[in-house]
């Protein structure tokens, strides 16, 4: 069962919540999975999205790729969700630690992300901790990167349709440095 660990609501009533538990478990109307370029989800977070929703995500995204090829940081893929219990699983591109400017990188996933949902007339969505596991992009530092281009988003699109943005988090030690960050960003006085 996941777990809303904290809320804050931007002035235009759209809330982003901060959630520890499964993301496949989301009912939302899109989850984000954080992917790679060629949409092979092999690994991570994308692997267990691709087996849990069943083999019409790795259909589409086979089809994505022969249509569109690869998918870069700022316009992200989508694909139904086969047996999920959300609409479309959004596939992201998050950066590589390592690879140069990951902080822009990483922002523009999040807004192409939030962009697909807008253009799909979408009201939630769930993101995970984009780059911050295998790809090695640092907790903390993804945290602040996430929060800043969601309150950005909602800042340049005050009438978007979204109302509810997720971050859902997995593990202990994600849910902890989100949480740190959270408090920083959304309760410093």
């Amino acid at each position: 069962m996941n777990t809303i660990l904290h809320e804050h609501t931007f002035p235009n009533r759209q809330r982003l919540q901060l959630v520890q538990g499964d993301i496949t478990q989301e009912q939302v109307d899109a989850i984000v999975n954080a992917a790679n370029a060629q949409l092979a989800h092999g690994g991570g977070v994308a692997a267990i999205i691709a087996r849990k929703g069943g083999p019409v995500i790795n259909q589409e995204s086979r089809a994505w790729m022969q249509e569109h090829g690869l998918v870069s940081h700022a316009e992200p893929a989508y694909t139904n969700a086969g047996d999920l219990p959300c609409k479309y699983v959004i596939h992201a591109v998050g950066p590589v630690w390592g690879s140069g400017d990951e902080d822009a990188k990483l922002a523009a996933a999040v807004n192409g992300s939030l962009t697909v949902a807008t253009q799909l007339g979408l009201h939630s969505i769930a993101f995970p901790a984009i780059s911050t596991g295998i790809f090695g992009f640092p907790k903390a530092r993804g945290a602040s990167v996430i929060f800043a281009s969601i309150g950005a988003y909602f800042t340049k699109n005050p009438a978007s349709e979204i109302t509810q943005v997720r971050l859902t988090l997995f593990d202990q030690p994600t849910t902890d440095s989100f949480t740190r960050v959270w408090k920083d960003t959304f309760e410093a006085a």
